[in-house]
């Protein structure tokens, strides 16, 4: 938090052109946050991963402090000084990290024991279904933001993205289904190349998941989020088989899938025309600059404009690129904080993703370690789908940064799958004399 901190008196001394008195207001609050998860943390799960929480705290934090910056660019300059610490998008975000941090330590508190989870199985996968078709389902009113339908909205108040709920749900249900058939999945019927491929009979499963993505790309009409679900599926698959060649089955469905939804957006249109707009845009972005291409070029010029080193909280001119405090904050920050700023931000999301994959190896039962890994893949997928998409790697998506970017459901469902991942790295840490899970 002296970290954050530091970041909001560099944005008030180049906003303001002085630091005014309570700028580490927002810092103090996340501070006193994180530090009562941390004790329900040493009271619940005292051999939890001890890097989880503070990497998480300080993207938190961050993603704060530079919603702050925002409020700030948006204010006329004479009224900055005025604009208090919790005003805008940067106090809304300070309130739903409360929210989301209280979630998790309630998970933490009640969930003693991972594999109470998979009680619920069922039912949360069925949940999830219906949390994912939901937005597909209700009027483009209520449902759509910038082309993707993946949002329900309550009037002016709110708006919740339920698919951010659903890929816990489902992970839930796709660590106990695997856990119960992955002996059968693991099965090989022909040697091909040197790869063991399953039995025909056996892709029902993946089928059934590819048709769910396609469904979701389709009427939804977002990339990232199709991309989510399957590779989330059938990374899960992966591992709980130990078989190459369910991923490459995987890339083989998702890869033909889209490319066949770009043929019919550019032969059919209908439902698959928005799809084949977000690919033209992204081959060609320049070709519209100010219109279809606009969100991308203003990215791809502020990323250029940050450099090595960045202009400096505060110096820049993140407003300039449309979405900034959501689907594109990766591309505000990088202009200010250049691409050494971007890449420690990297780091961090690394480091969480990589001490999920650590809970996953060490825990000892099967549930656990599908259910580790999968949230520590998922979470690393989103990051790369996201930043692929602000940086031209792939078309652009719906996805927000985790932790990041403004909105709640997305910080709240990011919060409760540390949780999940501190519970289980917890049960992973404890020696077996104490009663660490053994099986």
């Amino acid at each position: 938090m002296l970290l954050v901190a530091a970041y909001l008196a560099a944005v008030e001394a180049n906003m303001l052109e002085t630091v005014s008195s309570d700028f580490w207001a927002p810092a103090g609050v996340l501070a006193a946050v994180f530090l009562a998860l941390h004790v329900v943390i040493r009271l619940r799960a005292p051999f939890a991963d001890p890097v989880l929480m503070p990497a998480v705290a300080l993207l938190n934090g961050l993603g704060v402090a530079f919603l702050r910056r925002l409020d700030l660019g948006r204010a006329e300059v004479p009224d900055r000084a005025d604009l208090t610490v919790f005003a805008g998008d940067g106090g809304r975000q300070l309130l739903w990290t409360l929210i989301a941090v209280f979630g998790a330590a309630v998970v933490l508190w009640f969930v003693r024991d991972h594999r109470e989870i998979s009680k619920y199985a069922w039912t949360l996968g069925l949940a999830g279904i219906v949390l994912v078709l939901l937005p597909a389902l209700l009027p483009g009113s209520i449902s759509e933001v910038n082309g993707a339908k993946l949002w329900i909205k309550f009037g002016s108040l709110f708006a919740i993205q339920p698919g951010e709920f659903a890929k816990l749900s489902l992970l839930v249900f796709f660590a106990y289904y695997l856990v119960r058939k992955r002996e059968v999945l693991a099965l090989a019927s022909r040697r091909f190349l040197g790869i063991d491929f399953p039995r025909g009979r056996d892709l029902g499963p993946v089928l059934v998941v590819w048709a769910l993505s396609l469904l979701v790309l389709v009427f939804e009409k977002d990339l990232g989020t199709s991309l989510l679900y399957f590779g989330m599926f059938v990374v899960t698959l992966y591992v709980a088989t130990e078989r190459v060649s369910w991923l490459i089955i995987g890339l083989l469905l998702f890869f033909g899938g889209a490319a066949l939804a770009y043929v019919l957006a550019e032969t059919a249109g209908g439902p698959f025309a928005s799809f084949g707009n977000r690919v033209d845009v992204w081959l060609n972005p320049f070709d519209e600059p100010y219109k279809s291409g606009y969100q991308l070029t203003q990215s791809l010029l502020g990323l250029g404009t940050g450099g090595m080193f960045g202009t400096g909280p505060g110096a820049g001119n993140p407003l300039q690129v449309p979405e900034v405090r959501n689907d594109f904050i990766f591309a505000g920050m990088g202009e200010e904080v250049g691409l050494f700023g971007l890449t420690a931000l990297l780091v961090l999301y690394l480091l969480v993703v990589e001490r999920g994959f650590r809970a996953a190896l060490t825990v000892r039962d099967s549930f656990g370690k599908l259910l580790a890994g999968g949230l520590a893949f998922t979470l690393g997928l989103q990051v790369f789908v996201i930043i692929g998409g602000v940086s031209k790697l792939i078309p652009l998506t719906g996805q927000t940064t985790p932790f990041l970017s403004a909105g709640g459901s997305s910080l709240v469902a990011n919060w409760l799958l540390v949780a999940v991942l501190l519970r289980i790295s917890d049960a992973a840490r404890t020696p077996a004399s104490m009663g660490g899970v053994r099986k």
